[in-house]
């Protein structure tokens, strides 16, 4: 898909296809030092990346803040944040990122986007952040591990948002080993193998 196609999907306002563009070119810029996304990915930055990070907008909690896990180069983290920015300015992006020179990245992006966010650059592990309405990965990790982690950080009524690949359905089955869940398939819109998890009302399966 091109990236008039993409942007013509998205149905989004001048004002944020604007920031998008923006954001698209600092990914270029700094890809190069720090390698953001594959190399071999930029040709399709706005299907592969910008696109797919947007497609989970429509299934959040816009509530309270958003946790977003592992920002990396801001796919979806800065995206989610681009396109609330019209629709929920008030929303807060809360992106963690370990990686320190990854996090740099989304500080500036955000700074110079005027994103409502704050960035941390720690590990998972050592958060201590207010629960969230709306938690978000992409690519992180393992489905039982996200869920360890969404114990502690989602609300009670919030929602989880987990883009996973095609071995969405495997990672379903082991995390119901050890894990309780209410949990929709919700198919990608730009990788008919992929999908994304939602997931609500998380405990442990011994509880």
């Amino acid at each position: 898909m091109t990236e008039r196609e993409t942007l013509t999907s998205l149905n989004v306002s001048r004002e944020t296809e604007a920031l998008l563009h923006d954001f698209v070119a600092l990914v270029k810029k700094w890809n190069p030092v720090i390698n953001l996304i594959a190399k071999g990915s930029i040709p399709n930055i706005w299907s592969r990346h910008i696109e797919d990070s947007a497609q989970i907008v429509a299934l959040a909690h816009l509530s309270g803040h958003w946790i977003d896990l592992g920002s990396g180069g801001g796919f979806p983290g800065i995206v989610v944040a681009i396109c609330l920015k019209e629709i929920s300015p008030t929303t807060r992006m809360v992106l963690v990122e370990s990686d320190l020179r990854k996090a740099a990245f989304l500080r500036q992006a955000a700074a110079i986007l005027q994103l409502n966010c704050e960035i941390h650059s720690s590990r998972i592990e050592s958060l201590s952040l207010p629960r969230a309405a709306t938690l978000s990965a992409r690519a992180l990790a393992p489905l039982p591990n996200l869920l360890h982690y969404a114990e502690a950080l989602v609300e009670k009524d919030g929602v989880c948002l987990f883009m996973k690949g095609q071995t969405y359905h495997d990672e379903l089955a082991a995390a119901q080993k050890s894990w309780s869940f209410e949990h929709g398939i919700v198919k990608s819109q730009t990788d008919r193998n992929a999908a994304v998890l939602k997931i609500r009302n998380i405990r442990r399966a011994a509880d």
